[in-house]
């Protein structure tokens, strides 16, 4: 079955280039449009929308606006960074900015008139921006603006996110931390600089306050974390959250620089935790959110493997059957991976520590 699904690109996401040097590379979220096109996937359910800018007022759902016009300001000038040094301001990176988190507002908005079931926006995801600061290459979090603008201009009273990129969601659980808004954070944790991985936080411990406490969920993953570990500690904690939560909709930052061949994060996984994941938080959607299911883009730096594992995620979400099954099933990584048990001891004292922290918090 095939469900209505929008898949949101706008040309200027490829202006939110840092430089050649730079690890994020725009090109992806293109070679991810046209991937799909030579696919055959786009048809009168599944259809590729360009979104409008975000307005400043859109922004200020979340970030200040001495923020939102210091950003404008340095990107005109095309000097300096915006944060400690990852996220310089060049010029026209507050336009693609504004694209991109346009695109995760029309997301939302198509979902809620009911235009569409889902929706994927490829350049959304920037997970790591605050209030008052860009970080970690996110100039304004698309995420936590699309979560805020449901509830401000649609009601919505129970949002999930849930963030399987391969770092940190900080600034999206930052923004929601004091808020029943049920936050869901897999990533990386530790091993890193000075034992800290990016951005360094994420531990368990970190539940929310006030009336948020115990919707904040944090998975920290060791190193190495490959697809069975990462599935099991995925399936026995996101499910059973999202069914006692029960969400108007569901969120999902969708970053792939978790992929095995990723050249920042130390993840293993292949394209068969993707399937996994896209397909039981689709079925979670149908069950509990009416089916509303809006997903964004985020880290991966490797763009040949960025487009295929997106568009495996894509189809899996919609439903669709690829017109070219050859090149359907070039998207597809072989299984080679070496099993550590050692890495499967840790993640499973991870999922212990989580289900006695988090779920006696939710009357589980």
């Amino acid at each position: 079955m095939t469900d209505k699904t929008a898949f949101l690109y706008h040309g200027d996401y490829l202006d939110y280039n840092f430089g050649p040097s730079h690890p994020l590379k725009p090109k992806r979220y293109k070679d991810t449009f046209e991937l799909l096109q030579k696919l055959g996937v786009f048809n009168e359910e599944v259809k590729h929308y360009k979104p409008d800018y975000a307005s400043e007022e859109d922004l200020m759902l979340v970030h200040s606006q001495e923020y939102v016009q210091r950003v404008k300001r340095m990107c005109e000038k095309g000097t300096g960074h915006l944060d400690y040094g990852d996220t310089p301001a060049r010029k026209g990176i507050y336009e693609a900015s504004c694209a991109k988190v346009g695109g995760s507002i029309l997301g939302a908005n198509l979902i809620m008139s009911g235009d569409v079931n889902h929706a994927f926006n490829v350049g959304g995801g920037l997970h790591h921006a605050t209030r008052n600061s860009a970080a970690g290459f996110c100039v304004f979090n698309d995420v936590a603006i699309a979560a805020r603008h449901l509830q401000k201009r649609h009601g919505l009273k129970r949002i999930a996110i849930v963030d399987v990129d391969g770092h940190h969601g900080d600034g999206t659980q930052w923004t929601f931390y004091k808020e029943p808004i049920l936050t869901i954070s897999l990533h990386r944790y530790g091993g890193g600089l000075f034992g800290r991985f990016y951005p360094g936080t994420g531990d368990i411990d970190e539940v929310g306050e006030g009336a948020g406490k115990g919707y904040s969920v944090n998975v920290p993953l060791p190193m190495g974390t490959f697809d069975e570990a990462y599935l099991e500690a995925f399936s026995e904690i996101v499910p059973p959250l999202i069914e006692k939560y029960r969400p108007e909709i569901l969120l999902n930052q969708f970053g792939v620089d978790t992929h095995y061949q990723d050249p920042l994060v130390g993840l293993s996984l292949t394209t068969k935790s993707y399937v996994e994941v896209s397909s039981t938080l689709h079925n979670l959607a149908h069950e509990f959110s009416g089916g509303r299911y809006l997903v964004f883009g985020g880290g991966g730096y490797e763009p040949a493997n960025v487009s295929r594992c997106w568009a495996v995620m894509f189809m899996t979400v919609a439903g669709v059957t690829p017109k070219n099954e050859e090149m359907y099933r070039a998207l597809f990584d072989k299984d080679v991976k070496t099993r550590d048990p050692r890495i499967f001891e840790k993640v499973r004292k991870t999922i212990k520590d989580v289900k006695k922290t988090i779920f006696p918090l939710h009357g589980s």
